[in-house]
C-alpha cells in the first residue's frame, strides 16, 4: 500500500508549473486589456492543475501496465514499483480528471461559454491517450504536440477568452512562448529516458530525433519563449522583465548542450519546470502592467 509521500510523489509535482503557468500568462492577457476576472481564474487553474495531475497518474498506470517504468531514473512509479495496484492508480487518474472535468463545468456555467466543455472533453482524452490505450501517441512521437496544443494554446487562450470574452495577440504570442516551454519539460524528461525507450520500444519525440537533435530542440524550446516576450514588449514594455532569466537559460541549457545523462538531467527537469513557472510569473504580471 503506497503511503501518502508516495501518492504526492507519483503525481509528479514539479511538472505541475507547466499546469500553473498557462493560467498566469492568460490571465495576464486578460488583465491587459481589463478583462481579469478572479473566480474564473482560480476555476481555470483548477482545471489546469487536476489535469496535469490526472495526466500524471494516467501515464504512471500505463507505462506501468506496459512494462516500459520498469528501469527508469527520476520520479517515483507507483504502478511499475509495486508501491500501488495498478487499479489504484488507474482510479487516482480518471478521479483527478474527474475533478478537471467538474471544474471545468463550473467554468463553464459562471462564464456561459458551453461549448468549452467539448475543449475540456479533448483535453481530458488527449490527457489518457497520451500513453493510454492500443495506440498511444506518446509512442508515437507526438507528445509534445499534445502537450502544446493543450497546455500551451488551449490552456492560455482558453483563460484569457473565459475572463475577457477576446483572444488577443498578446495572449496568442504568449501561449506559443509557454507551450515551446511545456515541451521543454517533456523534451528533457525524454532525453533522459532515451536509452530505456528505445529498448522499451518508446517512439517519443526525443527518441526519433536521436540524442543530438533532441538537446539542440530543448535549447530552442528554452530559448525562444524569451525571443517571444520581446515580441509582447510591443504590446507592454513591462514584458521585458522576463529577460531577468537569461541567466537561468544558461544555466539549464549548458549541462544539456555538454551531454549530461540520467541522474545530472534531474535537476535540469526540475529547473525547467520553475524556469517556465517564473517566466509565466514575469510575462503575466508584464501584460497585466
Amino acid at each position: 500500500m503506497a503511503s501518502t509521500t508516495e501518492w504526492v510523489a507519483g503525481a509528479r509535482p514539479r511538472t505541475l508549473p507547466a499546469a500553473a503557468t498557462p493560467v498566469i500568462v492568460g490571465s495576464g492577457a486578460a488583465a491587459q486589456v481589463d478583462g481579469f476576472a478572479f473566480w474564473p481564474a482560480l476555476l481555470a487553474l483548477g482545471v489546469a492543475l487536476a489535469l496535469q495531475v490526472g495526466v500524471n497518474y494516467a501515464n504512471d498506470y500505463s507505462d506501468g501496465v506496459r512494462g516500459t517504468d520498469l528501469d527508469r531514473v527520476g520520479p517515483m512509479r507507483l504502478t511499475a514499483t509495486g508501491a500501488a495496484r495498478p487499479g489504484q492508480v488507474r482510479a487516482a487518474a480518471f478521479g483527478a480528471f474527474g475533478v478537471a472535468a467538474v471544474l471545468g463545468l463550473v467554468l463553464c456555467a459562471v462564464t456561459g461559454h458551453w461549448w468549452l466543455i467539448a475543449v475540456g472533453a479533448l483535453a481530458i482524452l488527449a490527457g489518457w491517450y497520451y500513453t493510454g490505450g492500443r495506440n498511444p501517441y506518446g509512442y508515437r512521437g507526438l507528445g509534445e504536440v499534445g502537450v502544446f496544443v493543450f497546455f500551451g494554446l488551449v490552456a492560455t487562450l482558453g483563460t484569457t477568452y473565459t475572463q475577457a470574452g477576446v483572444v488577443t495577440w498578446p495572449s496568442a504570442v504568449g501561449a506559443v512562448a509557454v507551450g515551446l516551454l511545456a515541451c521543454a519539460i517533456l523534451m528533457v524528461n525524454n532525453i533522459r529516458d532515451i536509452p530505456t525507450d528505445v529498448v522499451a520500444g518508446k517512439r517519443t519525440l526525443a527518441v526519433r530525433l536521436g540524442d543530438f537533435r533532441a538537446r539542440r530542440a530543448y535549447v530552442a524550446m528554452i530559448w525562444v519563449p524569451l525571443l517571444l516576450a520581446v515580441v509582447c514588449a510591443f504590446a507592454s514594455p513591462w514584458a521585458l522583465g522576463t529577460l531577468v532569466l537569461l541567466l537561468p537559460a544558461v544555466l539549464l541549457t549548458l549541462p544539456v548542450i555538454a551531454g549530461a545523462r540520467g541522474p545530472l538531467l534531474v535537476p535540469v527537469l526540475a529547473g525547467t519546470g520553475l524556469f517556465e513557472l517564473a517566466y509565466g510569473v514575469l510575462l503575466g504580471v508584464g501584460l497585466a502592467l
